[in-house]
């Protein structure tokens, strides 16, 4: 009996060419496994085109729901940005896709994975991470790695050798990964970071600003305990509600990125990242966490981010530390419940309203006015201790005779 590998399949040239490069090299039984995550892939035709490349067989395993509300909304719950500006779209979807490929991999049986990402790339890492983490038995093949295949035109020339049709062209595209979240493209001019990128060729969820309307549009988002729940009123699951903010922030030209980022193996790469509904998701979030929010909580929380925002990006995902952070995330999202109302305009996300029964802001406190709540003499006291610091150490250089040297000069 051959032994088998289990091969993550999308159908495009890559991984058309590693099915018959695994049956000549290692001899295995090829079982495809396209993982979806909403990615709004043509299966059409995949599994003809699977087991017409030597495949066994194909999985089709949609695992949209699982995506959005056990990846993105803790994600979004944690606020993690990858370097202020990503918000992780490609990075969230792979230690779920690793951990489909690891439970067929179990089912069938098989001693190995195998993945079509580069040597160059952050996924090979993310993909790695979580195979290692979750069947630290199982053999990793990655044929970027190992294949004298360099290029787009070597691949369909190895297909043709090996007898396989193909319905791809030799003229080059930029290279795209997409999911429910997002878009995101590379390559090309792109790769030359003095070039403005054509958005009107490029973008495909988004409206250009130009193209977006002339008219605002306002909306409003429902929350509970830090995850979205309700649009304009309406109750939806989080993919039905995910897709909507996709529209109505792609018509509006909202989420597009130009991003030089640091990737896991240490050089720079550029991309545009296209996340419409994505982005308004944390834009409200965040308002929310404002009104909400203890000063300690949330500052404390801010640098959480950041550390949560560097795992996801690493696909350091099943770890005890990226858990463990989770469960304080989830404890401080006790009380985002609430409302935000938005205006959106031309790539704008105007805030217009926001409402919470947890809500801190307490307008007899805040107010210009004296209220029975805050006595502004209580102020010069609060200043007086706040300053002592201050005041010890000036004494100490008047002391010392170097007071006023800063001021001198």
């Amino acid at each position: 009996m051959k032994k088998k590998v289990i091969l993550a399949y999308s159908g495009g040239l890559d991984t058309t060419t590693i099915i018959p490069w695994l049956k000549e090299n290692y001899d295995y039984e090829v079982i495809a496994v396209c993982i979806d995550v909403g990615q709004g892939q043509e299966i059409d035709g995949l599994e003809e085109r699977a087991l017409t490349s030597g495949a066994s067989k194909l999985y089709i395993d949609d695992v949209t729901d699982i995506f959005v509300n056990e990846y993105v909304f803790p994600t979004l719950k944690a606020g993690a940005v990858y370097e202020n500006k990503y918000l992780l779209g490609t990075s969230i979807a792979r230690p779920l896709i690793a951990e489909r490929l690891v439970h067929y991999a179990l089912k069938e049986g098989a001693e190995a994975i195998c993945h079509g990402a580069t040597g160059k790339g952050n996924d090979q890492v993310r993909f790695e991470l979580t195979i290692t983490a979750l069947a630290p038995h199982l053999k990793i093949i990655a044929p970027w790695r190992i294949w004298d295949i360099k290029s787009r035109e070597d691949a369909i020339e190895y297909c043709i050798k090996n007898d396989i049709k193909l319905n791809m062209k030799k003229d080059s595209s930029y290279s795209r990964d997409k999911n429910l979240w997002h878009l995101s493209h590379e390559g090309l001019e792109l790769e030359n970071p003095t070039i403005e990128p054509d958005h009107s060729k490029i973008l495909q969820m988004c409206n250009t600003l130009e193209n977006a309307p002339d008219e605002s549009e306002y909306i409003t988002i429902d929350f509970q305990e830090g995850i979205p729940i309700a649009l304009n009123g309406m109750k939806m699951d989080g993919t039905s509600l995910l897709r909507a903010l996709n529209e109505v922030g792609g018509k509006h030209g909202i989420g597009v990125i130009d991003l030089i980022e640091n990737r896991i193996v240490g050089m720079k790469s550029r991309g545009i990242y296209e996340t419409p509904g994505g982005t308004i998701l944390y834009k409200a979030h965040q308002e929310l966490e404002h009104l909400c929010l203890d000063k300690e909580t949330y500052s404390f929380k801010q640098i959480a981010a950041t550390k949560f925002s560097e795992m996801v990006y690493n696909g350091q995902w099943f770890t005890p530390l990226r858990e463990a952070m989770s469960a304080f995330v989830d404890e401080t999202q006790k009380v985002i419940t609430g409302k935000v109302r938005f205006k959106l305009y031309k790539g704008n996300i105007v805030l217009a309203g926001i409402e919470s029964d947890y809500s801190l802001y307490n307008e007899e406190i805040s107010s210009f006015d004296t209220g029975e709540l805050y006595d502004h003499k209580d102020a010069e006291g609060f200043i007086r201790l706040f300053g002592l610091p201050l005041k010890v150490r000036a004494l100490m250089k008047e002391k010392n005779n170097q007071l006023y040297e800063d001021v001198k000069k």
